[in-house]
């Protein structure tokens, strides 16, 4: 009896602790043991969020709030790419038999997450050659199409599913005689400082747009001054403006009591750098601090990092540093501090590392070199306010992948449109960091050449 009993204790206190793992599992960062896969490399971050795409509150985890879920994400991206297959062209009743092939209306057809045996590049999850379901008749609109293979289609320079901005068949005709490399760089110039008066959260009565000097901190009696974190701020673009310590230090509470932060996030940063911050929780250095995780870290990456960073915490003062806020660095060295990967690594040989050096060592025009930031990181126009100003796009999935999204965004400022296809559907070049030419060689521009000829060319009578 004493072992019967012992027995059962034991399974007793087996159970409940099985029961209270699981549950204390479902409130604290370990839902992936709840998890039935792998989740792809661009939502691996965010795993432990499984409400972020999972609607807990609903019946239905496999239909539009899944659809609501992607969208709230990558909506914007979509739109700024003029998506190619907008849900629109499903919706249209003239396809409705297309829709019974391949229902398109839904991000999850092509991208379902927990099934890496069956996943592709861009997190794709139907076989290679969908884009047969709808174009089987191709080669007959297109005969130079006929005896390709479908899997090809996505090749970099012919085809992409959401975004061909760069590959419609009039953008290849009109920059089908373009030069290999332009006669200058066209990296278009950062704006902020000129337009910050336009900034509709930025506190222009509290600090007017004005020089200030370190010995014009406002820091509080209670708050130790450091000489060396005063004249650091005191060079900024932020002392230039007029941005003084308590602008990112203090904060409101609801009682109306204000409060001194000793390292603030990016909550301060987002009081008149909205826009960048609004990238930055969107990309994949603060996508967990945007579903509420603790902040990501290089030894969470699936690429290659180093060691010497593995435990650093990512935020804005990650890239910016704290009261320096040096953009150059941010540009360069705080990527390089972290990833390891063979295009990382190499890019200090390449030729975009001479035209970098150069500019910041005053030996070429400015907006002539090429740092990480120039090509992960483009300089976009965004509207605040009435006005257009060019900002850093934070945001680095909006032109990372597929990479023939960087042509027109950051390949073309510099070079032709073919060479650019060409380099970009080089994986040796790219992992060298484009020391060299392309070896490789996309038709896409030759196509379009030929098109164009037999469109000029006039029929000959019939017989």
């Amino acid at each position: 009896m004493k072992n019967i009993s012992k027995s059962w204790f034991l399974s007793l206190v087996l159970t409940i602790s099985i029961i209270v793992y699981f549950s204390f599992s479902l409130v604290v960062e370990e839902q992936e043991v709840f998890a039935p896969g792998d989740m792809t490399h661009g939502h691996h971050q965010i795993e432990m969020s499984c409400a972020t795409c999972h609607d807990a509150s609903s019946n239905n985890k496999t239909g539009p709030v899944l659809q609501n879920a992607c969208m709230t994400c990558h909506a914007a991206e979509l739109k700024v790419s003029d998506d190619s297959h907008p849900k629109s062209k499903f919706t249209d009743p003239r396809n409705a038999s297309r829709v019974k092939e391949l229902d398109a209306r839904l991000c999850i057809t092509c991208h379902t997450e927990h099934k890496l045996e069956i996943t592709n590049p861009m997190g794709v999850t139907v076989p290679e050659d969908f884009c047969f379901k709808c174009h089987e008749e191709i080669a007959d609109d297109r005969p130079s199409h006929k005896g390709m293979e479908f899997v090809t289609c996505g090749t970099s320079g012919c085809h992409n599913y959401h975004d061909n901005r760069a590959l419609y068949e009039d953008f290849l005709e009109k920059h089908m005689d373009d030069k290999e490399h332009q006669s200058t760089a066209n990296v278009k110039s950062i704006s902020i400082a000129e337009d910050i008066s336009t900034l509709e959260r930025y506190p222009i009565k509290q600090y007017p747009f004005k020089t200030l000097a370190a010995t014009d901190v406002d820091a509080p009696i209670t708050v130790e001054y450091d000489s060396k974190v005063a004249e650091d701020w005191s060079i900024t673009s932020h002392a230039k403006a007029g941005v003084n310590c308590t602008a990112c230090h203090e904060t409101k509470l609801e009682s109306g009591e204000v409060k001194w932060i000793n390292k603030p996030g990016q909550e301060s940063c987002n009081t008149c750098h909205t826009s960048e911050v609004k990238g930055f929780l969107s990309g994949k250095h603060g996508m967990r601090l945007k579903e509420g995780l603790s902040p990501m870290t290089p030894a969470m990456a699936l690429l290659p990092m180093k060691k010497s960073s593995h435990s650093n915490e990512l935020s804005c003062v990650s890239c910016h540093s704290s009261h320096k806020f040096d953009v150059k660095h941010a540009a360069v060295e705080s990527c390089l501090n972290c990833h390891n990967d063979n295009h990382s690594s190499a890019y200090k040989k390449s030729p975009h590392f001479v035209a970098w050096h150069n500019e910041v060592n005053g030996l070429a025009k400015a907006n002539t070199g090429v740092s990480c930031a120039t090509c992960h990181m483009p300089r976009t126009e965004t509207e605040i306010g009435d006005k257009l100003v060019v900002l850093s796009e934070h945001n680095q999935n909006m032109n990372l992948r597929p990479n023939d999204k960087m042509l027109r965004s950051v390949c073309m400022d510099c070079h032709g449109l073919g060479f650019s296809i060409d380099a970009l559907a080089d994986k040796e070049l790219i992992e060298n960091n484009f020391k060299g030419l392309p070896t490789v060689h996309v038709e896409s521009i030759g196509l379009a050449r030929n098109r164009l000829l037999k469109k000029k060319t006039p029929k000959e009578d019939s017989p």
